[in-house]
């Protein structure tokens, strides 16, 4: 164990924006990380990520031997990296932009070699612990007497006399890049602009703040993602994990009593944490309302056909499709359901309010 602190000479990356750095005073190269557990590392060799994300989504410049703090995770992205985290200490790979240490099994073929990056050790705190994200989550609501199932997860109902949760628009997509993040950001715009408060959250994916800044500049305040949950990334979490990750994130945006929540699930239908969330009873309670964006009209009839039949209120189409007037007016063809522009949803309150209305005609 080797005496250690943070000095801002260190990049420190997204993934880390939760854990107060501050709180490491030692490094120690252990013999197994696990996922999300903190790594002081040393860039030996730049490759695909010569930037890395800092908390406050700087993209800052790397160098050979800069030093820097990321967490070990798992990543999944097809048009990207696979990669998992190592069995042990030694060079391994950067492989997200927003900080994520782990071994690369497989590349899409248009990726350059990942940066290679040498771990000095694990951090440690005061009592001896490895710093982990899990340990800096943000509280579960079920843990502080809030029930976890229905639309319940911030303690209130959505009908009757009182207070009322926050209506919940989920956001899921045919596969990565299917355009989910800007179809969430133009509801949220659309919302946003007609008065209503609106919050947002991504519940999976990997660890980078590009989804979080543009929720934000949308007008979604406050904005949350899995990292507030304790995971650098999804990828091979258990369901149980998963789910979790939904009552953090959900439950923590409905404390601030917005008018509205959107809430993006990352990767496709057929993605292994994906299919997993989309079929718990957790997330079919919270689902007022689910838009999907497709690529392509096939995977938009399919995708809403997948939707219904886990008995979801799919109530819009939306996605890289609407670029192609073509492609929207293939898919309408199709599908029963309107299919709309990033800029139907954002210039048109009235457009996405109506989902509200299809939704409990749905339920």
């Amino acid at each position: 164990m080797k005496p250690w602190s943070y000095s801002h000479t260190t990049k420190a990356a997204y993934t880390t924006r939760h854990v107060r750095l501050e709180s490491a005073c030692s490094v120690e190269l252990a013999d197994r990380p696990e996922t999300g557990d903190l790594v002081l590392a040393r860039v030996t060799e730049l490759g695909q990520h010569y930037r890395l994300e800092l908390p406050d989504g700087r993209r800052a410049t790397l160098y050979e031997g800069d030093e820097i703090v990321v967490a070990y995770g798992n990543r999944y992205a097809p048009d990207q990296f696979e990669a998992v985290v190592p069995d042990d200490l030694r060079e391994c790979d950067l492989v997200a932009g927003g900080g994520i240490a782990a071994t690369t099994l497989s590349q899409h073929s248009k990726m350059g070699c990942p940066t290679r990056i040498e771990p000095l050790g694990l951090l440690i705190d005061a009592d001896g612990r490895r710093v982990n994200l899990r340990n800096w989550c943000l509280p579960d609501p079920s843990s502080l007497g809030a029930s976890t199932s229905g639309a319940s997860t911030s303690g209130a109902s959505k009908s009757g006399e009182g207070d009322v949760d926050p209506w919940t628009i989920v956001v899921t997509g045919s596969t990565m890049n299917a355009g989910k993040t800007t179809t969430a950001a133009s509801i949220i715009r659309g919302l946003s602009a007609s008065g209503r408060s609106v919050a947002a959250g991504k519940i999976t994916g990997t660890g980078a703040g590009g989804d979080v800044w543009m929720m934000t500049d949308a007008g979604a305040n406050p904005v949350l993602d899995f990292t507030a949950a304790g995971h650098a990334s999804t990828y091979l979490c258990t369901p149980d994990e998963i789910t979790r990750s939904l009552r953090i994130v959900h439950g923590n945006l409905s404390s601030s009593r917005p008018d509205a929540i959107v809430l993006e699930i990352a990767d496709g239908l057929l993605q292994r944490e994906t299919s997993e969330l989309l079929g718990s009873p957790l997330l079919a309670d919270v689902a007022d309302a689910l838009v999907f964006a497709a690529c392509d009209a096939l995977s938009a009839v399919g995708g809403v056909a997948t939707l219904r039949q886990l008995g979801l209120p799919v109530v819009a189409v939306s996605g890289v499709l609407t670029a192609s007037p073509l492609a929207a007016q293939e898919a309408r063809s199709g599908l029963d359901i309107p299919v709309l522009t990033p800029q139907e949803l954002i210039g048109d309150p009235a457009v996405v309010l109506s989902c509200r209305l299809v939704a409990a005609e749905v339920a």
